[in-house]
């Protein structure tokens, strides 16, 4: 039978996502490309191989729309045979897309398959499909009418999902500031070198850098601090922008294969795709998802909890993750071990990828033979992924 392993995976530093961050000049297209050929560049891989690429984004208008995996392909300087497609499964956008590569590799679709995604928040804004209510709403009334004409957002539901497990403001605003200094410790020492491709970028003065480094981590913060921060969604409420996942530009790639072409081309992977679910979960709170997913990947692998040795879960906000270890009771120093959304930020359509890369080259890195990944989704729904290390 075939399988599905992963040979490498790349990502961009992920940069602040509004005008000056240090992505913000760069086209989404571009962005896209840069890691293509990085990934291509790392693995020596022959583009003219590639049966098709991948590609997650959520906002796709703009310079997002017209099919951004296929332009990235052109952009990358890759032969024009090979396709691209975008995928839109709300932030798992590009988890969904490895999923989609993984199925396509053992199906006998494809023999080799690049998955990933990109999100450029500074240059096409969360919303801007229908800002300001020029092309409607993304939902018709027959959904309003199930939904009693409840306004979706996400920001109201993390509230709720806070008011439901009991969490206080201190334990989201202690959650942040955890994702804040493993992400820093990570930078200290190193950990994210290996899996960065650097974007040289021109600055708002015109001049030239190298940027190699996630701009979102802040060091230093305290409880103090952020308990001073308005909490927009609800006036009394507990979320805010320190416990909130940052508005972010990035993009990730992953070459994915079988073992035996693996072997063909001298390549070693990283990890086997050991499992892979989806589910939906109610459009109201909108964000539990992961909690379902990783009960249903976690059945589906045959594998449990204290089997699994690094957990990523996208902190979309903070009452999302700490609400997934109340009800999983994984280990809360497995969860995010070098930071997640809440420091590192969240490139919508490139997250997955990005989380995914992350967790590889820690699995990697540290031997640990299993991980899991979880991302909730707009809408409400969740990929979970098993990963095991090769």
């Amino acid at each position: 039978m075939r399988d599905a392993v992963i040979v490498d995976a790349v990502r961009t530093p992920v940069g602040r996502g509004k005008p000056g961050g240090a992505l913000s000049g760069v086209h989404p297209v571009d962005l896209s490309a840069h890691v293509l050929k990085a990934l291509a560049e790392r693995t020596g891989l022959d583009p003219a191989t590639v049966d098709d690429v991948v590609w997650g984004c959520v906002s796709q208008v703009g310079e997002q729309t017209a099919c951004v995996g296929r332009y990235a392909v052109l952009a990358a300087g890759w032969p024009e045979s090979v396709p691209g497609v975008t995928i839109d499964r709300q932030c798992g956008s590009s988890q969904q897309a490895v999923h989609q590569a993984a199925a396509g590799v053992i199906s006998g679709q494809y023999d080799i398959a690049v998955a990933g995604g990109v999100e450029s928040m500074s240059r096409v804004p969360l919303g801007s499909s229908f800002a300001g209510g020029s092309y409607g709403v993304p939902y018709g009334p027959l959904v309003a009418e199930r939904y009693d004409n409840f306004f979706f957002n996400q920001g109201v539901g993390a509230e709720m999902i806070a008011a439901e497990y009991g969490l206080t403001r201190t334990q989201l605003d202690q959650h942040a500031l955890d994702s804040h200094a493993r992400a820093a410790r990570a930078v200290d020492e190193g950990r994210f070198k290996g899996q960065i491709a650097p974007v040289g970028v021109t600055d708002a003065e015109g001049g030239s850098r190298i940027f190699d480094t996630d701009e979102g981590i802040r060091r230093g913060g305290t409880l103090e601090q952020l308990a001073q921060l308005k909490t927009p969604f609800q006036a009394d409420g507990l979320v805010s922008a320190g416990n909130s996942s940052q508005v972010s530009d990035g993009a990730a790639a992953l070459l994915v294969t079988t073992s035996e072409i693996a072997a063909a081309n001298g390549w070693t992977p990283i990890a086997r795709f050991h499992t892979g679910t989806v589910v939906g979960t109610d459009p109201i709170t909108m964000l539990k998802g992961p909690i379902p997913a990783t009960e249903k990947v976690l059945r589906r692998s045959g594998l449990s909890l204290d089997q699994i040795g690094a957990f990523e879960i996208n902190e979309a906000f903070a009452p999302v993750t700490l609400a997934w270890l109340r009800a999983t009771g994984a280990d809360y120093e497995l969860l995010n071990p070098n930071g997640g959304a809440l420091a590192l930020g969240h490139p919508l359509g490139g997250s997955g990828a990005r989380l995914m890369t992350t967790l590889l080259h820690h699995m990697r890195d540290q031997g640990v033979r299993y991980g899991l990944q979880a991302m909730c989704e707009g809408g409400g729904m969740a990929n979970a992924t098993v990963l095991e290390l090769l």
